[in-house]
């Protein structure tokens, strides 16, 4: 090509680059969406929960996760908004995680509805948060209210619902998974949630709340590390004891040098060698201990 033909040729190849431009501007909010914003009651009866609803791309029906935060919320704090695009790394990194292995997964905000968007600064798992949102006797009943509004999905498979928690979400999920839990009549893995995995929980609530009579439903995995900051990892240890002694199916992971939240994608965390590996080995327990009941 001349020299003239190139400067002839170029306006109209600018111009067609605009375009192509133009076009991948107006549908790349599409591409952007990765979840759904759902509604739905939990079964308190009374408050309207929202949830992001990650789907894989392969036909259902499919296996579900209902996932539930910790006490700082669903939201990052890098932005001052509250929904689908503002959901904290771990959370979406988790959300796509399932969808991505062929699960429907649900994150449900339990904060956000009861006004506390929010969510509470580190140190409060000493009873200062309000009893509106307490994750032994209320949250279990906004995951039941997530079972219930998957089980009427046609995408989803009735018998595969999971739960899953962190932190503060963690210990909804060691309470939920109890034969005396809020929000289910005569729990069972047939008639409630077929498994359960709660990473770092606070368990001295839930020794406080059960005591020595605790006992799971179905079977469960709780993740923790031995340098967690925010709760106590022996105390864990203690409801593993006692859940097993009563009969549970359980598996207590102590992961050491491993602290709280040790799972989020962030600089902070992965900076600890020891939280990057058993993020990894989470993830990959995690999978297998759900999948171990996919037929």
């Amino acid at each position: 090509m001349s020299i003239s033909s190139f400067f002839a040729f170029l306006p109209n190849a600018l111009a067609a680059c605009t375009r192509l431009l133009a076009l991948f501007a107006f549908i790349s909010p599409a591409w952007a969406q990765t979840n759904e914003t759902v509604h739905f009651l939990s079964e308190d009866g009374k408050t309207t929960l929202v949830a992001y609803l990650y789907k894989p791309s392969t036909p259902g029906p499919h296996p579900a996760v209902v996932m539930l935060h910790g006490r700082g919320g669903l939201y990052t704090t890098l932005k001052q908004t509250f929904d689908g695009d503002s959901l904290s790394s771990r959370h979406a990194m988790w959300g796509k995680f399932w969808a991505d292995r062929g699960y429907v997964g649900l994150l449900v905000d339990s904060f956000g509805p009861r006004g506390y968007a929010r969510g509470f600064e580190a140190g409060t798992n000493d009873g200062r948060r309000p009893a509106s949102i307490n994750e032994i006797t209320v949250r279990p009943l906004d995951a039941y209210g997530a079972l219930k509004f998957l089980r009427e999905r046609d995408d989803v498979i009735k018998t595969q619902v999971f739960l899953q928690g962190w932190s503060n979400g963690g210990s909804t999920t060691l309470s939920a998974a109890s034969t005396r839990a809020p929000g289910i009549s005569q729990p069972s893995a047939a008639t409630g949630f077929r498994a359960f995995l709660s990473m770092y929980p606070a368990c001295t609530q839930v020794i406080q709340h059960f005591t020595d009579s605790y006992k799971a439903y179905a079977p469960l995995l709780l993740l923790i590390g031995t340098d967690d900051e925010e709760v106590k990892p022996e105390r864990c240890a203690q409801i593993s004891e006692i859940a097993r002694r009563n009969g549970s199916d359980w598996e207590f992971v102590l992961y050491p040098g491993v602290e709280h939240s040790y799972d989020t994608p962030t600089k902070k965390r992965e900076s600890v060698d020891a939280n990057k590996l058993a993020a990894e080995d989470s993830k990959k327990r995690a999978e297998a201990f759900f999948g171990q009941f996919i037929r």
